[in-house]
């Protein structure tokens, strides 16, 4: 086991329970443990943002999906990376300037419903609670690769972290917290890359995998985790343990749909359009009907501020993609039996090592990116968090009267438990899959929702209600199907698995047909509305 391992964990939960009780110094009153006040600096929040939406599917899936299938799967990090634009150019300055505190608020906020409000609570734990899920996973998946341990202590080991530190210091706390694991997570990624290029320029290794197949590098044992079919005719049971020497092809595997050769560098063309502009629709969209991610514009103290704010994040976010791609690539030449186990998600943590040795320098680095990884899980649950928690305080909790930090609190443990069981006995999912279904739902929700409600007028609480419940519904059920149902496969697979494609026109369409139906029910004071979400502060009176 790596000797670096337990004391680089440590100081890691160490540090971002010291920083949260340095942040709890400022944590007074429920305004402070739901948006900070509304006095973060620009700086502060970009980083603080730019912690919690580099997530586990960032940290761990990137590399492991651009890893099994290549270069197609590159629209995961750049549609993470655009949807900042999106937001920055229709969202970020007049969701500040509306007062609101949530999402909900919003909703009543611009056209004074309680059913929409009561809608939108939904949609915020439904999305919360899923993109919880994987956090939680991918800190178990962590835990189990680098000590051997148990899976259920890794997921348990952050959701206890990240509940205490939330619950005792809230908004303020948190805000300290991820702007300290964004620069850990970069740097993580950052500096042992630097070692594993050199090392690859002095093995002389090609850039891709030749094309008659990968190799494994050296002498490795592979515990196979599921019934799989290896290079088409060798039957292999779960459990099974098998030998290769060093320099022995990688066998295909059924289970793994992954290509070999030089064309896995080039986009194949096997995978549906449809799909494929699908997930871009969700991954650009659905940043911004992300609760954990415009939760944060709310803690800005303008509009002005807010716009700034995404400018850095856009810098901050687009800075970090550039790695995981990297080690996606290097983990085909130096972990290519993750291909066979299916556990892909795991090449960021495994490949120091792989690379570089089992020396002490492969092993330090190896801490340094399993640390990286633990602030991923820690950063991404915090805001998750904060915002789920902030909802059931201000619409379960409190509902509608003042309400105290000890309803916080309790509110904070309510968001946990949920995820933190299902994490305990979902162990198998593919993280970045499940985050990209979390963005085709919230794309099809709050995304109609934010853009019309603050750029068009003739929105009702009608038409909004169908639009929400027709798009985004529609994608709840599609998110079920594909976690919970059969294997599908063909046309349907891709409705299913990749349903922002149908689900955002659907929403965008009921949503303004029925406002154009219910026209009447539009909010007397809709032009006021209008103005304070536009106008810049410095014009008010």
């Amino acid at each position: 086991m790596n000797p670096y391992l337990g004391p680089g964990l440590i100081v890691v939960v160490l540090l971002t329970v010291a920083i949260g009780a340095y942040g709890l110094r400022f944590a007074r009153t429920t305004s402070d443990f739901l948006v900070a006040s509304r006095s973060v600096s620009p700086t502060w929040n970009a980083a603080a943002i730019s912690g919690e939406y580099l997530s586990a599917a960032s940290f761990l899936g990137v590399a492991g999906l651009i890893l099994c299938y290549g270069v197609d799967m590159l629209w995961y990090p750049v549609g993470f990376a655009a949807g900042y634009l999106a937001l920055l150019l229709f969202v970020a300055a007049p969701l500040r300037r509306s007062g609101a505190f949530t999402l909900p608020d919003f909703c009543e906020v611009r056209l004074r419903s309680r059913p929409l409000r009561r809608l939108a609570t939904g949609f915020v734990l439904f999305i919360g609670c899923l993109y919880l899920l994987p956090q939680l996973q991918g800190a178990g998946l962590t835990f189990a690769t680098i000590t051997g341990g148990s899976y259920a202590w890794g997921a348990l080991l952050v959701g206890v972290v990240v509940t205490a530190n939330v619950a005792f210091g809230g908004m303020r706390a948190i805000t300290f917290v991820q702007a300290f694991q964004y620069w850990l997570k970069l740097t993580a990624l950052a500096v042992p890359m630097i070692f594993l290029i050199l090392q690859w320029q002095s093995d002389g290794r090609p850039a891709a995998t030749p094309p008659e197949g990968a190799v494994f590098p050296v002498a490795t044992t592979v515990v196979i985790e599921q019934d799989a079919v290896l290079d088409g005719i060798t039957v292999v049971r779960a459990g099974e343990t098998l030998q290769f020497a060093a320099g022995d092809p990688v066998p295909r595997v059924s289970t793994v749909d992954a290509g070999f050769g030089a064309d896995w560098l080039l986009p194949s063309g096997d995978r549906e359009l449809f799909a494929t502009y699908s997930l871009i629709l969700a991954t650009f969209l659905g940043t911004m009907g992300l609760p954990h991610v415009l939760v944060r514009f709310y803690t800005n103290p303008d509009g002005a501020s807010a716009r700034r704010t995404t400018l850095v994040v856009l810098a901050m976010v687009g800075l970090f993609y550039l790695l995981p791609t990297l080690y996606g690539v290097l983990g085909r030449i130096y972990t290519p039996q993750l291909l066979m186990t299916g556990r892909t998600d795991a090449v960021v943590l495994l490949l120091p090592e792989a690379a570089l040795g089992g020396g002490h320098l492969g092993r330090l680095l190896g801490a340094l990116v399993a640390a990286g990884a633990l602030a991923a899980f820690l950063s991404t649950s915090s805001g998750l968090l904060t915002s789920v928690a902030g909802v059931i305080f201000t619409d379960v909790l409190r509902a509608g009267r003042s309400g105290s930090i000890r309803e916080f609190r309790l509110a904070t443990v309510l968001a946990a438990g949920v995820p933190t069981l299902f994490a305990l006995f979902v162990s198998d999912m593919d993280v970045s899959e499940v985050v990209g279904l979390a963005f085709a739902v919230a794309a099809s929700s709050f995304c109609p929702l934010l853009v019309l409600g603050i750029w068009w007028r003739g929105l009702t609480d009608v038409g909004a209600i169908a639009g929400i419940v027709a798009g985004g519904g529609a994608a709840v059920v599609a998110v079920l199907v594909t976690v919970l149902g059969p294997p599908l496969h063909g046309w349907v697979a891709a409705f299913i698995e990749q349903p922002a494609a149908w689900t955002v026109p659907l929403a965008f369409l009921v949503m303004v047909g029925g406002s154009l139906l219910t026209g009447r029910r539009a909010p007397a004071d809709v032009g006021a509305t209008m103005l304070r979400l536009h106008a810049p502060e410095s014009l008010r009176v």
